[in-house]
């Protein structure tokens, strides 16, 4: 949470050795005793206890945030800080009441009772995790903020990077090719045709001020897709969508189907005698996104935005794209992304 460097060392010197002195005035107004009485070595016994809770409290909080941390429970997570702080006080106690003692044989006649000596070492260390506490709690807060900035810029730039792959000449040039062979054999299908390639462009034109889409609208655009893609390679591949249900609202990143279609087509050979099999399955939790493999050694277009980069854009949402395959098959599970 705190890097550790010379700057934070000093902050943390000066701090305790405030606190130290606080807590020594505090506790020579309580017990009636003279501050310039042995004021160095009041001090040192002071600042020897505030270190030691500090560190420890430090401790405390890094355990905390690995194994309760605030996002899973609230009221569990403070009632472990008070839990952690208890116990902190009552070895720290045992541990210096063995010292005075035994070690330094001082009488216990004058010095308070055990009860008063843990009442005001919880009254001192409460505070000290509080504010670490607080800083966690500014730290993350500033976190969230800059990571939400960053997922803003990097979903800017995927959406351009996106544009401008679908717009390249390789692409434009295949579906027109597709469409003037349509307009003399079957013009009823260039005119479906021509209304797909203007959807497909409209929704990727649309996407400028989008960062995320729902999957709704990503299936929608996909219809007018996978025509212009079987108008292109016909009985090539197959494609087969299978629709859970709850997952309406769900968001994206946009285009993402639309990307791993082409990867597969990018990849793999896709002839009628070799049909490339695209299965897309829309769940709860994932969309899964498979195809057989049938690698090509002809990989055109390499300068595309590809699945890594993919990748990156969903980790900006601290999600993870799950890929896997084997010699027969390649899958990619997209999540979802919370708003």
């Amino acid at each position: 949470m705190v890097r550790i460097n010379t700057k934070n060392l000093l902050i943390f010197f000066f701090a305790t050795l405030i606190y130290a002195l606080c807590q020594m005035l505090f506790s020579n107004m309580i017990m009636g005793k003279r501050l310039w009485d042995d004021f160095f070595y009041q001090l040192s016994i002071h600042y020897s206890v505030i270190f030691t809770m500090s560190l420890t409290d430090y401790i405390l909080l890094l355990f905390l945030n690995k194994y309760i941390p605030y996002s899973k429970n609230v009221l569990i997570r403070i009632a472990a800080d008070f839990i952690g702080v208890t116990i902190i006080c009552l070895i720290l106690l045992s541990i210096f009441n063995y010292l005075i003692y035994n070690i330094f044989l001082i009488p216990k006649e004058g010095l308070p009772p055990f009860t008063i000596k843990f009442a005001f070492g919880m009254i001192t260390n409460i505070p000290i995790l509080l504010i670490y506490e607080l800083i966690y709690y500014l730290q993350s807060e500033q976190k969230a903020k800059t990571d939400s900035e960053k997922a803003k810029r990097e979903a800017l730039l995927f959406q351009h990077e996106t544009l401008r792959a679908q717009l390249n000449p390789h692409f434009l040039f295949n579906s027109l090719n597709v469409l003037s062979s349509l307009i003399y054999i079957h013009p009823d299908k260039a005119n479906t045709f021509t209304k797909s390639l203007s959807k497909t462009y409209r929704y990727i034109l649309s996407l400028n001020q989008q960062a995320l889409v729902s999957v709704v609208e990503e299936l929608d655009m996909l219809e007018s897709y996978m025509y212009m893609m079987k108008m292109r390679f016909d009985n090539a591949f197959t494609f087969q969508l299978d629709k859970g249900t709850g997952y309406e609202n769900q968001k994206i990143i946009p285009l993402t189907l639309q990307l791993l279609i082409e990867n597969a087509f990018k990849h793999n050979v896709a002839i009628e005698t070799k049909p490339l099999e695209i299965e897309i399955t829309i769940g709860n939790k994932y969309i899964i996104v498979s195809n057989n493999i049938q690698i090509t050694n002809n990989e055109v277009d390499k300068g595309g935005i590809g699945l890594k980069y993919l990748q990156e854009q969903y980790k900006s949402y601290r999600k993870e794209v799950i890929v896997a395959h084997s010699n027969e098959k390649f899958t990619v599970k997209i999540p979802y992304i919370e708003t």
